[in-house]
């Protein structure tokens, strides 16, 4: 099960796969991964950017399409997954998980934190 604490609510998304988007602060460009919810906790499973700079570039072995660079992060399971809310970005992370979406951390204030677990019951323990 997919886990998402905004503050002091947590919510719950029985799904396998689930995919984050944004739009970079400075760059004004969007970026999207796909992520699969396993035991061992979640990960990214493809990415996508529209285009580069600040900081934004495609990682080598990125194949450039019409919708922007598609690449396959080489990341192990994450315990945990923090997002940054710093009320610069045009808006929030859009979260997808089965069929809704939802936009998390449109205004500045404490990281959401993403995590895998049966009945989310365990929320992440550290902040950063």
């Amino acid at each position: 099960m997919l886990c998402l604490a905004t503050g002091t609510k947590v919510l719950a998304f029985a799904v396998s796969t689930f995919t984050l988007s944004w739009t970079h602060s400075v760059q004004r460009t969007e970026w999207w991964e796909r992520w699969e919810v396993t035991e061992a906790g979640i990960r990214p499973v493809e990415a996508r950017v529209t285009s580069s700079g600040a900081g934004m570039e495609a990682p080598e072995g990125a194949v450039e399409e019409a919708d922007g660079w598609h690449y396959v992060p080489h990341l192990p399971p994450q315990h945990q997954v923090f997002l940054g809310a710093s009320g610069a970005t045009v808006g929030g992370w859009t979260l997808c998980a089965g069929d809704s979406c939802q936009v998390v951390g449109a205004t500045a204030g404490a990281p959401l934190a993403l995590w895998s677990d049966k009945d989310c019951s365990h929320p992440p323990e550290t902040r950063p």
